[in-house]
């Protein structure tokens, strides 16, 4: 992570989980329960993952104020660094996707809808629920009173336009949860405000503990303005005083994010996709789209029956192929960068979204060479090549793009950094296999499969890879 410093003095690179302890110092110091410091853990890494390059635009990608997450590096302990690193990975998912995971100090006893705070980000397990554990925390309601001179030239400090003389503070709407929505301040004019700018403006110009959330009353005595409220923050997600309390109660960390963030999982990759099954003769294709996705099935199926024809090998049991619903999804889970679009581990194939791949003329060409590497991965042997196998799928599948026959590295092909040279070394490798089949037929190389090279290539093979690596 690129974090920059407090005042902007310098850009510093922190490693995931240094982070990670730092944000539990300037968020969570005060937590007494070890799993409300996980869930806390597990909250503020999801939401670093999800929200890196928050600021992209201005060379690094976080602040260390509240803007982003309030970092306090001094201020990191023996037991913060423990409850980082027993997490240490773990993220919330939901269907797959890295979970959006804001949280606050205090909800009040009920948490507001996402919706009223974020319109863009809101989602499913974000929703306003009331918080038990919160209210038994029993934390005071808050007062705050201000002269109308103070609020509109708070409010103006914050580029924000105010009335010379505000007469009227009056919430026009409330959200779903009751919180103020949007006031009206009259006076020498009238003009109509979000009460999160008008909180903002107020806490930045005169402190963060005047008005502490929306969910307040308003008052006028004496010439100043009172407000009367619960809570501390936008009251979205996870509560921190109910999440400490739900920790005291016995709750493990999991619980804790399970109640906060309903329909979400924890996992070190994409997890609670809504999977759907369609069951073939040899192949389970798992989807979320079944409507949209099972033509993928009878591809699959004729693909194998194909290639058991072609080779006379049998098909394996077990052929699944799991269709993701978009590259955020795929790569979650798997692991992969986004140009990749399949991955095979066993009989299972991962593939990117079958729509976006079939938008881009890939899908069959993709399918063909997963499920040819599957059936020559049941015939080969571990000292098979792995040029020679990929070579094969690429060959059998039918997939020819310009290139020139040579040997890669095992490294070149599964490094993931550099898309052109993982796309060369399958080409050259194909166009290898396909030099071999013109010179000693199709059903020789096939049967080199199961017996291994022959010493001639196996030979010159061995040779060309050592002229490379020099």
């Amino acid at each position: 992570m690129q974090v920059r410093t407090a005042g902007g003095a310098k850009i510093v690179e922190l490693p995931v989980e240094t982070y990670v302890a730092d944000v539990l110092a300037g968020e969570s110091s005060v937590f007494q329960s070890s799993e409300a410091l996980k869930a806390m853990s597990v909250a503020a890494r999801t939401y670093a993952i999800r929200m890196r390059g928050r600021h992209a635009s201005d060379g690094f990608d976080f602040c260390d104020t509240t803007h982003c997450q309030r970092l306090v590096p001094d201020a990191v302990s023996a037991r913060l660094e423990s409850a980082a690193n027993d997490t240490a990975g773990e993220m919330l998912w939901y269907r797959g996707r890295l979970a959006f995971t804001p949280y606050s100090r205090d909800c009040g006893g009920l948490t507001e809808d996402a919706r009223a705070v974020w319109p863009d980000l809101a989602q499913p397990y974000l929703g306003s629920h009331s918080d038990s554990y919160c209210v038994t925390s029993r934390i005071p309601p808050w007062h705050w009173s201000g002269e109308s001179s103070q609020i509109a030239a708070a409010l103006r400090n914050s580029g924000l336009h105010a009335p010379d003389r505000i007469a009227i503070i009056e919430i026009l709407e409330r959200t779903p949860s009751g919180r103020a929505e949007t006031l009206l301040l009259a006076g020498s004019e009238s003009i109509r405000i979000s009460a999160s700018s008008f909180r903002f403006a107020i806490g930045r110009a005169l402190g963060w503990n005047t008005i502490r959330s929306e969910r307040y009353a308003i008052q006028v005595s004496n010439g100043r303005f009172l407000f009367e409220g619960t809570g501390a923050g936008h009251a979205v997600g996870l509560c921190q005083d109910g999440a400490e309390q739900m920790g005291r109660s016995g709750k493990t960390y999991r619980e804790i994010l399970g109640y906060y963030y309903p329909g979400t999982v924890v996992g070190l990759t994409g997890r609670g996709i809504a999977w759907q099954r369609l069951s073939g003769e040899t192949v389970t294709v798992w989807t979320t789209q079944p409507g949209q996705d099972g033509a993928v099935l009878a591809e699959s199926e004729q693909l194998v029956r194909a290639a058991a024809q072609r080779t006379g090998w049998p098909a394996p049991d077990g052929i699944e192929v799991r269709i993701y619903p978009d590259i955020e999804a795929f790569r979650n889970a798997t692991g992969e960068p986004g140009w990749v679009a399949a991955h095979t581990v066993g009989h299972r194939v991962d593939v990117q979204s079958a729509a976006g791949l079939q938008a881009r003329n890939l899908l069959e060409t993709t399918l063909a060479h997963e499920l040819w590497h599957i059936l020559i991965e049941s015939q080969g042997g571990p000292a098979l090549p792995l040029w020679f196998r990929e070579g094969m799928a690429d060959y059998l599948a039918g997939v020819q793009e310009p290139a020139t026959a040579r040997i890669h590295t095992d490294a070149e092909f599964r490094q993931r950094s550099d898309a052109a040279a993982a796309r060369r070394a399958y080409a050259d490798s194909a166009a290898m296999v396909r030099g071999l089949v013109q010179r000693y037929g199709e059903a020789t190389v096939l049967a080199w499969v199961k017996r291994g090279l022959p010493p001639a290539v196996a030979n010159a093979s061995n040779s060309q890879a050592a002229r490379k690596s020099r």
